[in-house]
């Protein structure tokens, strides 16, 4: 687990260089040897921080030649707009598989910091914070990179697209104690190793959500009708023409 959170540190770290304009666009990275001399990890590591800044867009490897830093997308921009219903089916189906791997892979150490995660989400100051460490924990079980970086890029889409945003605000305040009951079935599957089990509670908690976003959109809908409505009714009233 720490060799898997090392390489994410390292991604972390150039990309905040690239923000910064330390690396401009356009600009060659320092060769693996010498990342892996300025960070003090081995070079396998840097590849793996490599592949991950590849797989989110932020750079490019041409081969013989090196690893270029690409033009950056603004926080949010996508290159199709991604609904939150879109978002949500694909955590379901990617994080169900990710928790029923988990359920037959994950360590003890994760599995205790997983049970940590439960107990941060009962302070609403860390709630949002716990959630998601939670289902990274659950990714990095899985010992498969490309299921981890899945996970990751899809809660960068829900971190920063502005309409995913907006539709989740309207329900992650709400059901607190839902939210809790779903991710405790969760632990409970996956620290009995029942894969079945994991990918059931998985799919529970995200259809739950679902369930709460159409319920928040019809309520929205129902909303905007009835403005309309009222602004009609006092467009046609003739109750001002009363004496």
């Amino acid at each position: 687990m720490k060799t898997r959170r090392l390489f994410w540190s390292i991604v972390e770290k150039l990309e905040a260089l690239i923000d910064q304009g330390i690396y401009p666009e356009g600009s060659r990275l320092p060769a693996e040897r010498e990342l892996a001399e300025t960070y003090n990890v081995s070079r396998p590591t840097i590849r793996e921080a490599i592949i991950a800044l590849e797989v989110r867009e932020r750079v490019e490897v041409k081969t013989g030649s090196g690893v270029y830093v690409l033009h950056q997308k603004k926080q949010g921009q996508v290159a199709k707009p991604i609904s939150a219903f879109e978002l949500t089916q694909a955590r379901a189906l990617v994080e169900g598989e990710a928790a029923a791997l988990a359920a037959a892979t994950i360590s003890s150490e994760e599995l205790e910091a997983l049970k940590q995660t439960l107990v941060e989400m009962q302070n609403p100051q860390k709630a949002d914070e716990a959630d998601q460490r939670f289902h990274q924990i659950i990714s990095q079980a899985t010992r498969n990179n490309a299921i981890m970086l899945s996970v990751e890029n899809l809660w960068d889409l829900r971190r920063n697209v502005p309409q995913v945003i907006a539709a989740y605000s309207d329900v992650c305040s709400q059901g607190e104690e839902q939210r809790m009951r779903e991710h405790t079935l969760i632990y409970d599957a996956i620290a009995n190793k029942d894969s079945a089990g994991a990918r059931r509670a998985m799919h529970q908690h995200f259809n739950r959500l679902i369930n709460a976003l159409f319920d928040a959109s019809e309520a929205k809908a129902l909303e905007e009708i009835k403005r309309k409505t009222d602004e009609t009714r006092g467009l046609y009233s003739i109750a001002h023409l009363r004496q």
